[in-house]
């Protein structure tokens, strides 16, 4: 290389090599996309597979070969290091696959994905990511419809969670549009309120935001899980009388535990009488609004201020797909995030900045979320995605049926959504009194 006429060398290096062999490099991706093939995809519902082929944390270390060396690896070890990683790994599209809240595999979501993890894109202006921008735009305002809005505005987040924070500042920048040159000196004790039964990223938020987990004012809940009108409005009262600012309420459509939905149309009469923003933490529920037979289950959600909805739960778009939905169509979620960085959004482009959507997140770089849910609805349609939740609703109904036939098994509660909540009493504790010696057993075995 060095005896090339035209060589560039600069400090040592030489500046017009090339910096990796092509030829292997799409060898090695078309051989790993087989083993991809052969070991996740034709074996997703294989109930002959392992879920997971589990190994202590210090055995997985030493099959793995986790250390980093100064020289890189042959292709054939690499390989072999992607067969073990799909071996020792959890499979969540395996039929037997039961934890939080996600599991399965839709094709169509995973062609999506291979698509934009091939591309690398990053979703913040149009010049760079022309095509997801508009794919987003088109799925939050169907997504939109659903809820029952006649216009809003959104983005997709890395998870729930974040949803959830977004909606807890956006609400605090509505309720005090000052702190975000002034910060939080100036402020008066501000509360927030949500239902015992409501997801830990609540605390979590207040905690990031500096609002603070004692000022998050947990609202009971009701034998089934959903918070209760009157204590609410007994809390916002008691918080006025302290001197406190209550500036939220967060309603849950679908708990972590019991999938249990607030009384959306009660809490949103609380809320305008004492002029709070309401958001709903759909996250988990809030893909029963597709199901023309279940979205009764969120009834009064079209009065809530901003929603959280995961795509990537119930309705199988892959993890992560989530958004955060906003009736306000006004640019407040612009107007509270937006840095108008100079290089980056620049108002005198060649095209329609409005596009330019990357000032309405916190993040800079973002994932095109929105195209694996994107994708996999043009595949099934409204009808297909319907049919998802129905299927999922009958399953568990089948389920519960089951469990009250069953010997040993304890059903907690009539569920409304897809939890079902039950004890396994072992034969040992079958004949024994219910009591503290009981429940202490009975915990240990679960």
């Amino acid at each position: 290389m060095l005896q090339k006429k035209n060589a560039v060398l600069v400090d040592g290096v030489i500046l017009n090599g090339p910096i990796m062999d092509s030829k292997a490099g799409e060898k090695f991706v078309e051989e790993a996309c087989k083993i991809i093939m052969e070991e996740i995809i034709q074996k997703a519902d294989d109930v002959t597979e392992k879920v997971c082929e589990w190994q202590a944390p210090e055995a997985l270390k030493q099959i793995l070969d986790l250390e980093m060396k100064d020289t890189g690896e042959s292709n054939q070890k690499l390989l072999q290091l992607c067969r073990d990683v799909i071996q020792y790994s959890v499979k969540t599209s395996h039929p037997r696959f039961f934890n939080q809240l996600y599991a399965g595999t839709d094709y169509y979501s995973l062609v999506a994905r291979f698509i934009t993890e091939a591309l690398n894109p990053s979703v913040y202006t149009y010049e760079v990511s022309p095509v997801f921008l508009l794919v987003e735009e088109a799925v939050i305002k169907k997504m939109i419809e659903f809820i029952g809005w006649k216009e809003g505005d959104g983005i997709f987040n890395p998870g729930g969670s974040v949803s959830n924070m977004y909606a807890m500042n956006l609400a605090r920048y509505k309720f005090c549009p000052e702190i975000k040159e002034k910060g939080l000196s100036g402020l008066p004790r501000l509360v927030l309120f949500t239902s015992e039964e409501c997801h830990y990223s609540m605390k979590k938020a207040a905690s990031f935001l500096g609002i603070g987990t004692e000022n998050v004012c947990f609202i009971k809940t009701d034998e089934r899980g959903k918070m209760i009108p009157e204590e609410l409005e007994k809390q916002v009262q008691r918080a006025r009388k302290e001197g406190s600012a209550p500036f939220l309420v967060c309603a849950t459509a679908g708990t972590t535990v019991l999938g249990a939905f607030d009384p959306l149309d009660k809490i949103a009469d609380i809320c305008e009488k004492y002029g709070l923003w309401l958001h709903v933490d759909a996250s988990w529920g809030g893909s029963a609004l597709i199901s023309r037979k279940h979205c009764r289950l969120l009834h009064g959600i079209h009065r809530a201020d901003s929603v959280a909805w995961n795509p990537h739960k119930m309705l199988l778009a892959g993890i992560q797909c989530c958004a955060l939905l906003v009736k306000d169509n006004s640019g407040l979620l612009k107007k509270c995030y937006s840095a108008k960085a100079a290089y980056l959004f620049q108002q005198d482009k060649f095209y329609d900045v409005s596009y330019d959507t990357g000032d309405k997140s916190i993040q800079c770089s973002r994932r095109p979320d929105a195209f694996k849910f994107w994708l996999m609805w043009k595949a099934l349609g409204t009808t297909g995605l319907e049919e998802r939740v129905n299927r999922a609703l009958a399953l568990a109904r089948y389920l519960v049926e089951e469990i009250k036939k069953r010997e040993g098994f304890q059903l907690l509660l009539e569920p409304e959504y897809a939890n079902i909540c039950f004890w396994y009493i072992p034969p040992s504790l079958r004949k024994m009194e219910d009591g503290p010696e009981f429940w202490q057993k009975l915990h240990q075995v679960s």
